[in-house]
């Protein structure tokens, strides 16, 4: 099955210009092959591959409009690594695995101040089309925790931390519900004064295992926990 991205418009896709270039000079794909074409909303099609002169265009044989999304929505809200390649790490797999949402987090120890979500959005599109996925991922602007969780709903609300002499709940003790919500904390983790924050706003804290883990491993870690819960 070969998924690229695209726009439907009016029962017909419009496969997006970066897919174009990739079937045309990359994969060097020929006309009468079977693509399949998302728009990274739930529409999925099934089609032949055929050529305007340099447009790429499918002749649709089957849509729909609208395909399953997973079992349950998971957000996880992370602050990004001061090494940018970490944290494109975890977009990634998180993706794979499923993740509905990524906002990234500024806290006090927060070392990278600005990232580019242009090209974390890119990444999802890529990984998403890898895996298979039809509907992608929600990619968030950088935004204060202080900011974050007053839109949070605490009951549906985690914050993994590694302050071990703080209550914490076994992640493996946690059910699943419809709509989840995981924080993860920068290098160096949150501050005390945020756990204190977290916890006035009733978020309550779980821990990820005896191990300290990194950022980006503490993310990929959720988003597999949660991807084994789907199935």
């Amino acid at each position: 099955m070969k998924l690229f991205f695209g726009e439907l418009k009016n029962s017909s896709f419009e496969i997006h210009e970066d897919d174009q270039t990739h079937i045309r000079k990359v994969l060097r794909m020929k006309e009468g092959e079977e693509i399949y074409v998302t728009d990274g909303k739930g529409a999925l099609a099934k089609g032949i591959l055929f050529f305007e002169g340099k447009k790429v265009c499918i002749d649709i044989q089957d849509l729909q409009q609208s395909t399953p999304k997973f079992p349950h929505y998971l957000h996880i809200a992370i602050a990004p690594t001061k090494n940018i390649d970490r944290i494109e790490f975890f977009v990634e797999k998180a993706t794979e695995m499923g993740v509905s949402e990524i906002s990234f987090l500024q806290t006090e120890k927060t070392e990278r101040k600005n990232i580019n979500i242009d090209k974390i959005r890119k990444q999802v599109i890529a990984a998403s089309k890898q895996s298979l996925r039809s509907h992608f991922p929600k990619v968030n602007e950088m935004i204060k925790i202080s900011e974050f969780i007053k839109n949070t709903t605490p009951e549906n609300t985690f914050v993994a931390h590694c302050h071990s002499e703080l209550e914490r709940q076994d992640i493996s003790h946690l059910g699943i519900n419809n709509n989840i919500c995981f924080l993860i904390g920068p290098e160096g983790d949150f501050s005390p004064q945020e756990i204190q924050l977290l916890k006035d706003n009733h978020i309550k804290a779980a821990s990820l295992g005896p191990q300290r883990l990194r950022t980006e491993t503490a993310g990929v870690f959720v988003a597999a926990w949660s991807y084994q819960k789907m199935f």
